[in-house]
């Protein structure tokens, strides 16, 4: 009962004594279970006022009603009253105008006393059936939604607008004849007891009833009398029911004074075919309630608790269905004392007699339906027409498709909007239970049927819709496989062999199958190395970053499945102290070693999750730093274990140098980071504590050295300027200027007393890092191109710098006299380094070229050729031997008197021998992409 039926009643009650304004105003607002305080604060009156009026409000209608009334029972007191005194006493004094000689058959209908919103629906359904004289209307909607309990409201509200008025259930689907004969004997009085047999005939007799008399005629529940089309288009009556359509679709054509009302979760076509905005026959579809209703109906049940954004969201999880959230609301009373926010903690809004209620109408959908709610479900978010086609494995054609996307949009059962298709929140949960039941259920039968039909994740979906596939449907299926096979080998045994049961069949045949297999072996952890995927059909298969080493995937049909898109390569190079270990960190966020003597690989592991941009080692070799795009930095030992990870960075970290600090009470060095986020971070190793934050410079800081006695950090900044700080206190001891763009690089001589920095303003200046003064600029490199890389010699006496112009430069330091110009590389040289006694330079380029140089001379001894992509640093191991690393994914390790490549460190790329002959879906650009990548097409 709402309000208006309570203040109907009251006032009915009242005789013509109405309440005042302002006992209608305690009224509604105690119905609504305020307080008195909280009525007067509303209002503006006293509170002790308040509470005298609503005092003798409640004396007044304790003495009209027979029994007492306050304002904490007049609800229950109301309802109870009214349930045994409406029918004979209320209905009298609220209807005065009643004609003794109408007639009414409520049959078995629905008390309606309590009843929420659905106001606008009501006042236009009595305009279509009153001013509008609708001879044949539909209340449509999804089951739950309030179609019966609105044909009674309405019912109730226009009755005593017609002569005769019937209610009845089509619930057990009761043959068209018993109907005809049950309304034409109570509309004749019972007087006409020996009918026609023909049905035309009863038509004919019911049809003159009807036009006879304003009779308002209510059929509910008229979907049991139909059955689906397989097309999906608007239902067909079951066998022996079609009489059906033609009473109806008389009742809507010939002319009479009466009108029939029905209620279906689908649509008769009898309604789609004569239904118009103008004619006399239309129908009405159902939506769910609002926030304020759908509360109205908890606050029947009890006292519940919940924030503003817990009530929408629950209210909301059931698209406002009336009977779903009496349902849930008896559950939160009963299981979560009232308490909302508990109840949607708990993860499921699918449960018992809701889950029931959907399963009703689920069985009742075409084939094609029920596949096009699994894929809804499947996606999580809108999608389009165009995308849906495209996921259904099932040859289905435009108009198919349309007609069922109607068939289910008609019913409530998926949203639309903007040309997308969606489901409601419930029955998202729902279809996505029914899939992980049914999957598991096939796979455990080696059954394929919603296996082969539907792609438990689409590897082709955006990165964060899969992250939810995979939490929501690929890990339930998985964990409800191992209750079921109790370990993950027999799971790979069972899908195995239901692969295998599917080679060399049609993809009509196989769909889904092949990608559905690998998506849970690689969620299951298991190496799909040397398995075999040929001649199968593999759909919607992520094989990003995964080890497909060996793996067969002749004659196959990628079509659909994703691969590592970008080729990765190695972007800095370390060699140990003591010569024995190369370190590596690429773009895929791997940090590798490599042991010298014999070339092997000696560990990989995934380090972080961004380019890996630097990579020191510490002093005794046992250990390494690496820095991230990741923002981090993190502290190894040579097992690939992570030691610490320093975090604290907001943004890229660019660059990181071991501080040693031979005096310190600490006993171990201090790690020194710097990032694009302006800031250098003084790390403490052990702890993983950030003992310092180095701010000041305003732009990205590119490059960092340390002191040779770990005493001062030099850092360069795009920001033009060069800082020196105090490692021990923090404190910026002086910021250089004189460069006029980025400084790329900074390095220490190596007693300490001059720094050295490389500019992309062609420059390179030498700084006194006692006085902070600069000592020399060194022009000759075309101006502008940057320096890339500037460095002292082992016995500090020269310096090199390696341009963007193609030259190295040999220095003078105490003459500042360029000794030398270096000619040779075609590209720019990013990388130069001193062999361990000076004799050497090595330069690196993106010529794909090492020149090997005679320091004193400036003759080019070498050309060390093999990379087959950029070459982005080079590091001396001993006078000698040297280590290159570049873009081609390879660690190459040189002999520099012989000029000969000694060692070639490769990682296994990750489809190294996968097998891809005749293999069909791939575009030419995966295709490409896969053999540069190891990938074998015979």
């Amino acid at each position: 009962m709402n309000v208006e039926e309570a203040l109907e009643i009251i006032e009915s009650l009242l005789k013509n004594a109405a309440l005042n304004d302002l006992q209608e105003v305690i009224f509604r607002q105690c119905w609504e279970q305020k307080s008195y305080p909280e009525i007067a604060q509303n209002l503006g009156y006293d509170a002790d006022y308040v509470k005298l009026v609503g005092f003798q409000l409640w004396k007044n209608i304790s003495e009209i009603m027979g029994v007492k009334v306050t304002k904490n029972n007049f609800r229950t007191v109301l309802r109870r009253w009214s349930l045994h005194h409406f029918n004979n006493q209320v209905k009298e004094k609220i209807h005065p105008n009643l004609d003794s000689n109408t007639h009414q058959d409520w049959d078995k209908a629905v008390d309606v006393y309590l009843f929420y919103g659905r106001s606008q629906e009501l006042e236009l359904l009595e305009k279509w059936i009153i001013q509008d004289r609708c001879r044949l209307v539909a209340l449509l909607g999804i089951g739950g939604i309030g179609k019966t309990s609105l044909s009674v409201k309405i019912g109730e509200k226009i009755q005593t607008e017609f002569e005769y008025t019937i209610w009845r259930s089509l619930q057990n689907a009761p043959t068209l004849d018993s109907l005809l004969t049950n309304i034409i004997q109570f509309l004749s009085h019972q007087k006409e007891s020996e009918l026609p047999e023909s049905l035309d005939e009863k038509f004919s007799r019911l049809l003159n009833y009807l036009q006879k008399y304003r009779c308002l005629l209510i059929l509910d529940n008229a979907e049991t009398i139909l059955t689906s089309n397989e097309l999906g288009k608007t239902s067909k009556y079951r066998a022996g029911y079609e009489g059906y359509g033609e009473f109806f679709q008389r009742v809507g054509e010939f002319r009479h004074q009466s009108c029939i009302v029905l209620t279906s979760r689908e649509k008769p076509k009898e309604i789609a075919i004569f239904e118009g905005e103008n004619l006399p026959v239309r129908s009405l579809q159902l939506s769910g309630l609002s926030i304020a209703d759908g509360q109205a109906i908890f606050s029947c049940k009890g006292n519940f608790n919940g924030s503003n954004h817990d009530w929408q969201k629950l209210i909301q999880s059931y698209a406002g269905n009336p009977l779903a959230l009496k349902i849930v609301a008896t559950t939160i009373r009963d299981l979560f004392d009232g308490d909302i926010s508990r109840f949607l903690t708990q993860g499921t809004i699918i449960f018992g007699d809701i889950q029931d209620l959907l399963e009703q109408q689920f069985r009742r959908l075409s084939a094609l339906e029920q596949e096009v709610m699994y894929w809804l479900a499947i996606n999580r978010e809108p999608v389009s027409f165009t995308e849906l086609q495209a996921d259904l494995l099932s040859s289905t054609s435009t108009a198919e498709l349309m007609a069922a996307l109607e068939a289910l949009e008609r019913r409530s059962l998926i949203e639309k909007g903007s040309g997308l298709f969606t489901l409601q929140p419930v029955l998202m949960e729902y279809m996505t239970s029914c899939l992980i039941q049914r999957v598991c259920i096939e796979i455990e039968n080696q059954g394929v049927s919603l296996f082969k039909t539907h792609a438990l994740i689409k590897a082709t979906a955006k990165d964060y819709i899969k992250e939810i596939q995979i939490y929501l449907i690929l890990n339930p299926v998985i964990q409800k496989l191992l209750s079921i096979f109790g370990s993950t080998n027999r799971i790979e045994s069972q899908l195995m062999a239901i692969l295998a049961s599917l080679r060399g069949k049609k993809p009509s045949e196989t769909g889904y199958v092949g990608g559905n297999i690998i998506n849970l072996l690689r969620q299951l952890n298991i190496n799909l190395s040397n398995h075999d995927f040929s001649e199968v059909t593999i759909w919607q298969a992520d094989c990003k970053g995964i080890n497909l080493h060996q793996t067969n995937f002749a004659h196959a049909d990628l079509a659909k499945s994703t691969f590592t898109a970008n080729l990765s390569y190695i972007f800095t190079v370390a060699v140990s102290p003591d010569g024995s270990l190369v370190a590596t960190g690429d773009t895929d966020g791997k940090i590798s070693l490599w042991q010298i003597t014999d070339g092997e690989q000696r560990l990989t592991w995934e380090g972080h999750a961004g380019w890996v941009r630097a990579i020191v080692f510490s002093a005794d070799g046992q250990t390494l730093f690496s820095a991230s795009d990741d923002q981090t930095v993190k502290y190894w030992n040579l097992a690939g274990e992570c030691l610490q990870v320093f975090s604290g960075h907001n943004s890229f970290v660019w660059t990181a140098a071991l501080v040693e600090q031979p005096n310190s009470s600490n006993n171990h060095p201090i790690l020194a980071s710097g990032s694009i986020d302006r800031t250098i971070k003084l790390w403490d190793i052990k702890s993983g504590e950030c003992l310092k934050t180095l701010q000041g410079h305003i732009d990205w800081i590119c490059s960092i050295a340390c002191s040779p006695d770990g005493q001062t950090i030099a850092s360069g900044s795009i920001d033009q300027t060069i800082k020196l700080w105090n490692v021990n206190t923090g404190e910026c001891l002086i910021t250089l200027h004189g460069h006029s763009r980025d400084v790329w690089s900074v390095a220490f001589s190596i007693d300490g007393k001059l720094l050295v920095s490389g500019s992309a303003d062609g420059t390179v200046r030498i700084w006194d890092v006692s006085t902070s003064q600069c000592l020399h600029i060194l022009q000759g490199h075309k101006n502008p191109t940057a320096i890339w890389s500037a460095v002292f010699s082992p016995d500090g006496q020269t310096l090199a710098s390696g341009s963007e112009d193609k030259t190295i430069k040999i220095w003078d330091v105490e003459t500042v006299k360029c000794l030398s110009t270096l000619h040779g590389h075609s590209g720019a040289v990013v990388s130069v380094a001193y062999s361990s006694d000076g004799g050497f330079l090595a330069s690196a380029s993106t010529d794909k070229t090492i020149r090997i140089w005679n320091v004193e001379t400036g003759e080019c001894l070498k050309v060390l050729q093999g990379h087959r992509r950029w070459i982005y640093a080079v590091a001396f191991i001993d006078s000698r031997l040297l280590a290159s690393s570049s873009e081609d994914q390879t660690i190459r390790l040189w002999d520099v008197i012989e000029g000969k490549c000694l060692k070639v460190l490769k990682s296994l790329r990750p489809y190294e021998g996968m097998n891809i002959t005749g293999a069909t879906g791939l575009t030419p650009t995966q295709r490409d992409t896969l053999l540069a990548l190891g990938a074998i097409a015979d």
